[in-house]
């Protein structure tokens, strides 16, 4: 079993195998797992290459079994729920997700989730590697407040999802008689086979990508007639490398406690017109002051990969800030390779590149001021 990068207090022995993985496996050649936000899902289910130019410009579709859905219901769900994260939830449209952050009162990342909400329904959608410790900090704040989690994905239906990206993929899921949300984060339902299908637009820089919400038995079926669409099955090595040349991060590997809120960089995870919410005095102090010491950064690396952990430094041996996760991208025109970094403010002025050290060579890395063209 291959473990890729998920926080250090999980082990491969106490994960899952996703639905998804488990249908894989039914077959004459399963493919190899990997331990990933908290489950273990395929590896690779293509060769790299193709699997990445499917991603950015074709049509994908992969594993998303390692989220979790939790139904937020109670006639306080609106007030209690704003006050838990860092984002609109009162102001959310009706059939609209936004990203949240989930602060302690130090103002310190604890986590991050999604919250959806369709008509009055409120939902959190939580990766498996913090399910546990968000549930458990979610629980401890409902003291006097009618508000009930629910979980939806680990119930006797056995919800699960699977996601479709590429610019082609909105092409696909009208052929297949389903919704394609054209805004970024906003959800409808469709019917397929006689199924309801909930679909969500998920948030992507370098390409499109839907959130395929089904019961865990229609997944074969739905597997199935995605790939007759035209979909290439791509795995977790993709997905990461593609994370991570998009700037988004991953709580656990790019963003933990010791990050404050605009550390992040990631202001869409933010609203600063809400409420009071655990951990706003933090950011609203934050804000007033207009800067932080550090921030997380995308990088463009040139020599060999870092691991994650290595420093970055400025001529001089200067320290400038330290790769998070670094991934090598297969694209048909040459592979280019990025990195997540948390970066001092100072050097970032700087406005030059930077030297770090991989299997006693050293490498080149430069801040991107905008999401690469792939």
């Amino acid at each position: 079993m291959t473990e890729l990068a998920i926080p250090q207090a999980a082990t491969v022995n106490h994960l899952s195998e996703t639905p998804f993985a488990r249908l894989l496996a039914q077959g004459a050649r399963p493919p190899e797992l990997v331990a990933y936000r908290g489950v273990l899902t395929p590896l690779e289910l293509c060769a790299p290459e193709r699997e990445t130019t499917a991603l950015v410009s074709g049509v994908a579709v992969h594993d998303l079994g390692w989220f979790r859905r939790v139904a937020v219901r109670g006639e306080d769900r609106f007030r209690w729920l704003s006050g838990m994260v860092t984002n609109s939830v009162n102001d959310l449209a009706a059939n609209a997700c936004a990203w949240n952050l989930v602060l302690n009162a130090q103002g310190r990342i604890l986590g991050d989730l999604h919250v959806c909400r369709e008509g009055e329904n409120l939902s959190l959608v939580i990766a498996a590697d913090q399910y546990e410790k968000l549930m458990a900090h979610l629980e401890r704040f409902i003291i006097m407040d009618d508000v009930e989690l629910v979980p939806i994905s680990l119930d006797s239906d056995g919800e699960t999802a699977l996601g479709i990206a590429g610019p082609q993929a909105a092409d696909i899921l009208t052929r297949l008689g389903l919704p394609a949300p054209v805004e970024a984060q906003t959800s409808a339902r469709g019917e397929w086979h006689n199924s309801e299908i909930r679909v969500n637009r998920s948030y992507g820089v370098a390409t499109s990508s839907y959130d395929l919400w089904a019961n865990e038995s229609m997944i074969p079926s739905l597997w199935t007639d995605l790939i007759d669409a035209g979909a290439t099955p791509v795995g977790a090595t993709s997905l990461e490398a593609l994370r991570i040349a998009e700037g988004i991060p991953a709580y656990g590997i790019d963003l933990s406690e010791k990050e404050l809120a605009q550390e992040s960089s990631q202001l869409r995870a933010i609203s600063f017109n809400k409420g009071c919410y655990l951990g706003q005095e933090i950011v609203e102090r934050i804000r007033s002051r207009g800067s932080v010491h550090r921030r997380l950064r995308t990088l463009e690396i040139f020599g060999p990969l870092p691991a994650g952990g290595a420093e970055l430094t400025l001529e001089g041996g200067i320290i400038a800030g330290q790769i998070t996760s670094a991934a090598e991208l297969p694209l048909a025109r040459g592979s280019r390779s990025f990195a997540l970094g948390m970066m001092r403010s100072e050097a970032e002025a700087k406005n030059q590149s930077f030297s770090y050290a991989a299997g006693g060579v050293e490498g080149r890395a430069r801040i991107l001021s905008a999401p690469p063209e792939l």
